[in-house]
């Protein structure tokens, strides 16, 4: 089966011989990678890439909620240096009606934005805090004067770390990350929880503890029949810049059950291993299949854990959304990219919420 003129097989041999296998490491433009052939339909028969914006700082780390009535997406940047002090910014990426892409920085008071997703109308921001301020999930209108509110900013009297990222589930309950980024990074208090997974039911207060031992759990999303959680570890790297191989990158799946009135997250198994970098954001498309932003690109397998492809990224992606069906964005620090594949591919998150793309 022929691909198209922006893709390339990666053989046998490139796969599981160490000089082939090397040598495709080093690449120096965008391209989407077909391991398998179930990947082709993925990508359609004339996929895109398309470089929107470029900054010369790195405007474009997290988040990555897209909202399809205003056609634009709201991101965080990553940690700058602003009058010798830690700051995130909050961006917004709008698109006009020739297809070109603006870039506006919204004025809120979310300290240290990370991870974020669709929630009540607004944004809900995984929010780590700083030295002065708590963090938590903060929840921030889309329209504004942008104003903010505290969902959550503690485990009962035990304050997070540094709040990483966030998904909903369809009973209403919020799923969030707790890694130790933050105090690594120098602008968190000593931490006085470990590094766990939570589940918040907004409606009743409860905050239960899902999972733990993590090295850095990082992101996660549900199956789009929410039967199966993902959650990466990124313990790889840690908040100096120091970077290990033997320590995990690494997609873990659970099943998700109920057990006397509650979920529980069960079965806890390997699901993949991220090759370069490591895996960050992660979502589902419908068909089940997992997307993760690793360190070249973003990383495709079937819901079995067979790696199929990869969007190919100089310099690799740390979170991305979908948007409209077939349409991908995929945020790379200083570069914003757009990403056609197949219109039949549609992301499971805007879907299981009910918002129409």
């Amino acid at each position: 089966m022929s691909v198209p003129k922006n893709c390339k097989r990666i053989t046998r041999e490139q796969r599981i011989l160490a000089e082939d296998a090397v040598a495709e490491r080093d690449f120096p433009e965008a391209f989407f990678a077909v391991y398998d052939d179930a990947f082709l339909k993925i990508i359609g028969d004339s996929p895109s890439l398309q470089l929107a914006i470029e900054k010369d700082w790195p405007f474009a780390h997290e988040a990555g909620v897209y909202f399809p009535d205003q056609d634009a997406i709201y991101i965080t940047s990553n940690i700058l240096q602003i009058d010798g002090e830690p700051k995130i910014k909050i961006g917004k990426l709008t698109r006009s009606n020739n297809d070109q892409w603006q870039h506006e920085e919204i004025q809120t008071d979310v300290a240290m934005g990370n991870g974020g997703i669709n929630y009540q109308g607004g944004i809900l921001f995984c929010d780590q805090g700083n030295k002065s301020q708590p963090g938590g999930l903060v929840l921030m209108e889309a329209r504004p004067p942008h104003n903010t509110k505290t969902l959550i900013s503690s485990y009962h009297w035990r304050r997070f770390t540094s709040v990483n990222d966030v998904v909903t589930h369809t009973d209403g309950s919020i799923w969030f990350t707790d890694p130790i980024y933050g105090y690594e990074q120098g602008f968190r208090q000593s931490p006085q929880l470990p590094c766990q997974v939570y589940r918040f039911d907004p409606e009743s207060g409860d905050i239960r503890v899902v999972a733990d031992g993590f090295g850095r759990p990082n992101g996660l999303c549900f199956s789009p029949d929410e039967k199966t959680m993902y959650l990466t570890d990124t313990d790889w790297i840690h908040g100096d810049g120091s970077r290990d191989l033997t320590r995990a990158s690494t997609v873990y799946a659970f099943d998700v059950i109920e057990r006397h009135g509650s979920p529980f997250l069960t079965n806890r198994r390997v699901f993949a291993l991220a090759d370069e970098g490591i895996p960050d954001g992660i979502k589902c498309d419908l068909e089940g299949n997992v997307y993760s932003g690793c360190g070249d690109g973003v990383h495709v397998w079937t819901p079995g854990g067979r790696l199929i492809g990869k969007i190919k990224i100089p310099g690799g992606v740390a979170n991305f959304c979908f948007g409209r069906r077939g349409e991908l964005f995929l945020l790379n620090e200083t570069r914003f990219w757009v990403v056609n594949i197949s219109k039949d591919v549609q992301g499971a998150l805007l879907a299981n919420m009910k918002i129409e793309v």
